[in-house]
């Protein structure tokens, strides 16, 4: 069943807000910090801020010693290798269309479907992914010019976005009884540990007390990036269908480019406002289907 129940439409809502404005403020943070360094701040905040709403609603976080292996298995994907490789790219390609990038997420759902899971897209599904790959490149071809001049960030951000549309898939079969919130903790948990590793290894004589102004975007993807939208996109991964939870973030990349407008001086072209239009088609496509007869 891919039609979300207005509980879970308000959640995409909330988490396409704040998951696209934070491209842009990612971008502004690590402008002149180094991005490790910045994301284990980021990470190691949003725990804090889980760890506590976890005690005040009384989840519980503990976990049995024979799920780490399968908890590591879907943080690997999901959350280490996306958070690792994006916020390098983010460095060197501009803050839009890295989102752009990142966001090719449901091509890539599809492909791994098909080859590691046996899966075949419905008519439905693949016109609803051909319209926001279309709806994609649109986007990509006013920066052309800009990505490939950093081939580096392009291959970091599709190799992010091809990891995590695999993990789309384990999300739906792994740990279904696990409460979402302990198992995103202990995601966040593992990547924060590889993160301060990467940091120190690579960044260390770097490392320099934020400003002001960084503090802001830290604190930001602490309590919106890390803290909400990690849970609630665990909900929708682990409800909707693969296909289906790929293309319901889809407004995020085209939300990554105007606020970058916004916030960042970027302008927009016809291409956008093409894409914005594909890409609500995908989503309507696919997530709008007729209900099934009782």
């Amino acid at each position: 069943m891919t039609r979300l129940s207005n509980r879970d439409l308000l959640l995409l809502v909330a988490l396409t807000l704040a998951w696209g404005l934070n491209w842009p403020v990612m971008k502004y943070g690590v402008r002149e910090l180094p991005p490790l360094y910045f994301r284990a701040l980021c990470i190691g905040g949003g725990l804090l801020a889980l760890w506590a709403y976890a005690r005040a609603t009384g989840v519980a976080l503990a976990v049995a010693p024979a799920r780490w292996g399968t908890i590591l298995k879907l943080a690997i994907p999901n959350a280490i290798v996306w958070h690792l490789l994006v916020i390098v790219a983010l460095k060197m390609l501009p803050a839009g269309r890295s989102a752009i990038l990142g966001y090719t997420m449901p091509v890539w759902v599809v492909v791994t479907g098909m080859l590691w899971f046996g899966e075949r897209p419905s008519l439905r599904q693949a016109a609803g992914v051909a319209a926001a790959l279309g709806g994609t490149l649109l986007l990509l071809s006013s920066e052309l010019a800009a990505i490939t001049g950093s081939p580096a960030g392009t291959l970091l951000m599709l190799t992010a976005a091809a990891a995590w549309g695999y993990g789309t898939h384990l999300m739906r079969r792994d740990l279904r009884d696990m409460p979402t919130l302990t198992l995103t903790f202990w995601m966040l948990a593992m990547t924060f540990v590889a993160m301060v590793v990467a940091s120190v290894a690579f960044e260390r004589d770097d490392w320099r007390w934020p400003l002001a102004g960084e503090w802001a975007s830290i604190l930001y993807n602490m309590l919106a990036a890390v803290a909400f939208c990690h849970v609630a996109w665990s909900h929708l991964a682990r409800t909707l269908p693969p296909v289906a939870s790929a293309i319901s973030v889809m407004m995020i990349p085209v939300l990554g480019v105007f606020s970058s407008v916004w916030m960042l001086g970027e302008q927009p072209l016809w291409q956008d406002y093409a894409a914005l239009a594909l890409i609500l088609i995908a989503m309507a496509a696919v997530l709008l289907a007729p209900r099934a007869p009782a």
